[in-house]
């Protein structure tokens, strides 16, 4: 039986970030039931509007690169022309739409609307976020604009679904939600870390923060909960690692004005497949205190390696967390509500498997479904 064609319009290798692990993660599993193309960007952000200090992947390792051909430049009309064309070419089932920032309304309204009247019921949106993050009136305008020309959508929380409703009209919406991220853990040669890979001794009970540094990423409650704790448990250690992109001096600040020097080891930086690992095998417990949320990879890649978190009630995070036994859920903007919930997994991890619960819950991902969804997405077009 011929399988059916998916084009897919998203980054991919050689970018790096959650958007393009997640569009590998849905190369690798669906190309086994469908033919699957993915045009890749030739330029996602311009250099002026990028906070980092790369958008490409310098990994010595590559992880999901899926293959795709470079070919949307997110600013370039002609390439949004050139782009509709090459999907006229292969002539898909389905034309997939990733979405997770409104800086790219006008590029996915474009193509989307040059495909024409024979792909406008085949034309479906994964809405990673509904707007972003540190979103205005005007990014939400532009998302119900971006949003169009889609014929059904794919929400990856219950709180973009609800979004979702607010635009979607008589449009289907489904929903999955992003894969576990146990892509990270290499041979268990490369695997091996230990607390004292980072000057720490065994016996510290050590928190991690990880990934891209924001102000809605909450960091700042997080090193304001750290006093609260230090007195119930003074062998505490928080971890922070991933690349800023505002001032990092803010947080070094705070650290140095509250003499938390002794208890926070800070590394500014962008991190690379090969070092994942190192970061959560010395961890006890990833750290979440965002201020807003759709869902996160970052505790996606917790869970992958069997690692507890603490979220705040925000966004779809708490969705994704069965409470009190694969982590914390507390109120969010609350250094104390922080600092209360680390207090309360310190004391529940004596009786709770943490870890055990953890893996029961990732067999019941429901990414593990995908290509049955997308086989249905399909069967419903008409």
């Amino acid at each position: 039986m011929k399988k059916k064609k998916i084009v897919f319009i998203g980054p991919a290798y050689p970018y790096r970030g959650g958007p393009a692990i997640f569009i590998g993660h849905l190369y690798d599993t669906l190309s086994t039931h469908f033919d699957v193309f993915i045009l890749n960007y030739s330029l996602l952000y311009p250099s002026f509007l990028f906070p980092g200090t790369t958008q490409f992947d310098k990994s010595n390792v590559t992880l999901k690169t899926g293959i795709s051909e470079r070919i949307v430049n997110s600013i370039s009309p002609f390439s949004w022309y050139k782009t509709a064309k090459r999907i006229k070419e292969i002539n898909p089932d389905l034309v997939v739409f990733d979405w997770w920032h409104p800086f790219f309304s006008f590029c996915h309204f474009s193509i989307s609307f040059l495909l024409g009247k024979k792909f406008n019921n085949k034309i479906l949106f994964i809405t990673e976020n509904f707007i972003s993050h540190e979103g205005s009136f005007i990014d939400r305008i532009l998302t119900k604009f971006g949003l169009t020309n889609a014929s059904s959508f794919l929400a990856l929380s219950q709180t973009v679904e609800n979004d979702l409703l607010t635009i979607s009209g008589k449009r289907k919406i489904y929903r999955t939600e992003l894969p576990v991220y146990d892509c990270y853990k290499l041979p268990a040669d490369e695997n091996k870390s230990s607390k004292i890979t980072f000057g720490l001794n065994e016996d510290n009970f050590v928190l991690l923060f990880f990934g891209y540094i924001r102000k809605y990423k909450g960091l700042d409650l997080l090193i304001r909960a750290l006093p609260l704790v230090i007195k119930e448990i003074p062998n505490i250690k928080l971890l922070v690692v991933g690349e800023s992109y505002e001032k990092f001096s803010i947080y070094e600040d705070m650290v140095r004005e509250m003499h938390l020097s002794n208890y926070v080891k800070m590394e500014n930086k962008f991190v690379a497949n090969e070092d994942v690992a190192k970061y959560y095998s010395a961890s006890d417990l990833v750290m979440l205190p965002y201020r807003s949320a759709t869902q996160s990879g970052i505790l996606n890649v917790a869970y992958g390696f069997n690692k507890p978190v603490l979220v705040t009630n925000v966004g779809g995070l708490a969705e994704f967390v069965s409470v009190n036994e694969t982590g914390i859920v507390v109120e969010p903007e609350s250094p104390e509500a922080i600092a209360n919930g680390i207090l309360k997994f310190h004391s529940l991890q004596k009786s709770v498997n943490f870890s055990k619960n953890i893996s029961e819950r990732v067999t019941q991902n429901q990414f593990s479904f995908i290509a049955q969804l997308f086989e249905k997405i399909i069967s419903d077009i008409v």
